[in-house]
């Protein structure tokens, strides 16, 4: 099966790399600095799981791809959904699944309307990664799990042919028979702990010490009766997992958009919070932790947009 990467950042280039490192048939769409920097140094993974290098791996330009692939494996950022749909539009033929790695819902409609809904699959990965500025893609915890599926729930011969070549390459490949399920769930759990962490500007455990563990809990509700409404309940293992990580004392954990926010980069805030409040079922309150969770980060934005355009003189 010939798989495109889009992109090798630090998901797509360490799901992506570890397929290569398995003997898959991998080739990475990247933009022409990030292949320099792939032919020079090579791709390299550090992780607790195994290290990875591969020397001068396979990529592509936008500019070359001429011929379909069986298999677009997308884990962009949310924000540069349009610009990587321009980019894989050469490899999108008529036998073409498209499986994205990408935060919230969104992006499953407007990737069915560029490219049919009947190739677009169900995704999502559990894995916390970061990409060091030497191109190093660096593995932070012990988990790399990647789930994908029909999103009617059907176990499809096309299902099974990529659960095939996913398997055995030092990841955890799931095929799921809910993967809707799975993504709304994964979407309440990471609204929260990006709300709550940027909003307090704090790792869980602080935010525990501080004596607002309540605080995750009731954002935590809210997002989960957002689902419940759209008919995802999160399930009750998926609540107690969820819990239990958002409300640990002494834990480091912090949201990757709390770490953006830190450095200064951009967010996903609509994808991931901004989107989730507009499906609320009814008016939000004035007091809802996820409108004000929201409107920290639109603040944020706000300032960023703003720094910006003076720095250009605007």
């Amino acid at each position: 099966m010939r798989i495109l990467v889009v992109g090798a950042g630090s998901i797509g280039g360490y799901f992506g790399g570890r397929l290569l490192a398995a003997g898959r048939d991998v080739t990475f769409l990247v933009r022409a600095r990030r292949a320099a920097q792939l032919a020079s140094a090579g791709l390299l993974i550090r992780s607790p799981l195994g290290d990875v290098k591969l020397p001068a791996p396979p990529t592509i330009s936008a500019e070359a791809l001429r011929t379909p692939f069986e298999l677009v494996l997308l884990s962009c950022k949310a924000y540069d959904l349009d610009g990587a749909m321009d980019s894989m539009a050469g490899a999108v033929g008529p036998e073409t699944s498209v499986l994205p790695l990408l935060n919230g819902l969104a992006h499953l409609d407007a990737l069915a309307g560029r490219f049919g809904a009947a190739r677009v699959l169900g995704g999502l990965c559990l894995i916390s990664t970061t990409l060091e500025p030497d191109g190093q893609i660096v593995h932070l915890n012990n988990m790399h799990i990647l789930s994908f599926g029909e999103r009617d729930g059907s176990r499809s011969a096309r299902a099974a042919a990529i659960d095939s070549a996913l398997s055995g390459a030092v990841f955890e490949a799931r095929r799921s028979d809910g993967i809707l399920q799975e993504m709304w769930e994964k979407w309440v759990f990471i609204a929260t702990a990006a709300g709550i962490t940027c909003l307090m500007r704090a790792a869980i455990g602080d935010i525990v010490a501080a004596g607002a563990a309540d605080l995750a809990t009731a954002l935590f509700e809210e997002c989960a009766a957002i689902a419940a409404h759209y008919g995802y309940p999160p399930r009750t293992e998926s609540v107690r997992q969820s819990l239990q990580v958002l409300t640990a004392a002494g834990s480091p954990i912090t949201a990757s958009m709390f770490r953006d926010i830190e450095h200064g980069a951009p967010i996903e805030s609509e994808q991931i919070l901004g989107d989730l409040l507009r499906r609320a079922s009814k008016e939000v309150p004035e007091r809802s932790l996820l409108r004000v969770a929201c409107a920290h980060v639109w603040a944020y934005e706000a300032r960023r947009s703003r720094e910006a355009k003076a720095a250009r003189g605007g």
